[in-house]
C-alpha cells in the first residue's frame, strides 16, 4: 500500500463561505499539529463558482487516513461543516503512483 490521495468537493450555503473557511482552518491546524502521517491537507475554492470549494489531502498510508476520521477534532468539526454545507460531499479515494 502506498500513498492515499483524497479529494473532497463541497458545495457550501451562500452566506455560510467564511463560516465554513474559519471551521476548516481550526481543523487544518489540528491535522497538521497533531498528524505526522496527513502529508498534505489543502483548502481550495473554485474560481468558477465561490461557494464550491475543494480539499486536497495525502496520507501516508492507509491507516494515517482511517486514524485521521477516528480523531477528536474531525468529529467535533463534523456538526459545524454539516450546518453550512448545501449536500452530501463528493469524495474521491485515490492511489498516489510514483
Amino acid at each position: 500500500m502506498g500513498v492515499i490521495g483524497v479529494i473532497a468537493t463541497l458545495k457550501v450555503q451562500a452566506g455560510k463561505e467564511a463560516d465554513f473557511e474559519a471551521t476548516f482552518k481550526g481543523l487544518r491546524d489540528k491535522v497538521q499539529a497533531n498528524e505526522p502521517g496527513n502529508l498534505q491537507y489543502d483548502l481550495t475554492r473554485s474560481k468558477a463558482d465561490a461557494q464550491t470549494y475543494v480539499i486536497m489531502e495525502k496520507y501516508a498510508s492507509q491507516e494515517a487516513l482511517e486514524s485521521h476520521g477516528q480523531t477528536e477534532y474531525f468529529k467535533a468539526a463534523g456538526p459545524a461543516l454539516g450546518a453550512v454545507l448545501a449536500g452530501a460531499p463528493d469524495i474521491q479515494y485515490l492511489d498516489i503512483l510514483d
